[in-house]
């Protein structure tokens, strides 16, 4: 994050006494990232935050792919996927590679334990639903459209509210951070930046529980899932500080960047990590020269493969595509849009449409099982007739 912030109580001075009202010593926890490099926060935990009474491996976390087949642009409807389960064990992945994994999830329940990903940051974007993050930093609330970043050993559960709530989720092995072209040395975005810290929303309130018993707390990490449970609650701190915390970004804050001609995809980056960015597709006008052919040319992905997942409103360059489709366009091969899509944009001057693109710079492989909600056809969508 590239903003400092605080919450609740904590001491003059870092590494110093902070005790509590009884007279004893709060548990300061330093939580950073590339060692002592990187951003970080310190926590300040009623008991200590390595106290567990059990540690158990639950199961192996990792999908199984596809073997190899054709080349081949991909469709996945995802809208008839089950709901089920909580917004982590109910999580049905699409695509993934050594960086990261994509998925969708449709809780039907509240998680009854917490949950942190030991490898890296995740994301969720929420295309349906509101509800609330419980986090060791405090809580947010969500609604449709919000991007939640969750760093890495953020512990945290997610509470739907009732009713559907359906969420996109990338895990990462790494960070999730806003573009660097956005930022000036200090971190702060720029005024060319289509959007800025006005826009971020941080947790709400600190809520510190000090009661004992017993509390699981699920763990990824390299690929597997691990219970420990603690004999107090994970969620105790008494405040905190720093530059490492949960935040959220509403897609509709971001303010597109467009010009006379069509603009590349890199106008719409909202966020990246390594070997991916994450891209904003948001309402806005079209281009404005009085020859401009406001839909994509076609293009090769040559270094990276591209995802669309599809929010709402009318994709212009695509014909076939339904709200929660999820397009895979592969490296190594041209795409670009529909027949008769380029002649239909000419003079249109407005597009509502809202898509998520993540774009990987390393080849996705496709999760196994799929074929159910896969559009078969889609590879030939580009025949005229």
């Amino acid at each position: 994050m590239p903003f400092y912030h605080r919450m609740g109580e904590i001491p003059p001075k870092r590494h110093t006494q902070f005790r509590k009202p009884d007279g004893s010593l709060y548990r300061e926890q330093v939580m950073g990232t590339k060692g002592f490099s990187g951003i970080q926060s310190i926590l300040y935990h009623h008991h200590a935050p390595t106290e567990i009474t059990n540690a158990q491996l639950l199961a192996v976390y990792r999908p199984q792919y596809e073997t190899q087949g054709a080349l081949r642009h991909r469709h996945f409807r995802t809208g008839g996927l089950a709901a089920k389960g909580d917004a982590v064990a109910g999580r049905q992945y699409l695509l993934g590679n050594d960086d990261l994994l994509i998925g969708i999830v449709h809780p039907t329940e509240a998680m009854n334990y917490y949950y942190r990903n030991g490898d890296g940051d995740e994301l969720l974007f929420v295309h349906k639903g509101t509800g609330t993050v419980e986090t060791m930093f405090g809580t947010l609330r969500y609604r449709p459209g919000d991007y939640i970043v969750l760093p890495i050993g953020t512990i945290h559960r997610i509470l739907p509210d009732a009713g559907k709530s359906k969420l996109l989720v990338v895990e990462t092995n790494s960070w999730i951070t806003t573009p660097k072209r956005y930022r000036n040395e200090h971190g702060q975005l720029l005024e060319n930046s289509p959007f800025c810290e006005r826009d971020i929303r941080v947790p709400e309130k600190l809520e510190t529980f000090t009661e004992k018993g017993e509390f699981e707390v699920r763990t990824k990490k390299g690929g597997y899932l691990h219970s420990h449970v603690y004999p107090h609650h994970p969620l105790d701190v008494a405040g905190w500080d720093g530059y490492l915390y949960p935040w959220i970004f509403n897609i509709r804050d971001f303010e597109p960047i467009t010009g006379r001609i069509h603009m590349p995809p890199p106008i719409h980056q909202t966020f990246e990590g390594n070997q991916f960015v994450i891209c904003s597709f948001c309402p806005r006008l079209y281009d404005y020269h009085p020859q401009s052919i406001p839909a994509p040319y076609y293009h090769s992905n040559v270094d990276s493969d591209e995802v669309l997942y599809y929010v709402k409103g009318n994709f212009g360059s695509r014909k076939g595509i339904e709200e929660g489709s999820v397009t895979l366009h592969p490296s190594g091969i041209p795409h670009g849009p529909h027949p008769g899509k380029i002649e239909a944009s000419i003079g249109k001057k407005e597009t509502n449409e809202l898509a998520v693109m993540i774009d990987t710079f390393r080849p996705l492989q496709v999760v196994e099982h799929l074929q159910g909600a896969e559009d078969k056809n889609y590879v030939y969508s580009w025949i005229t007739s």
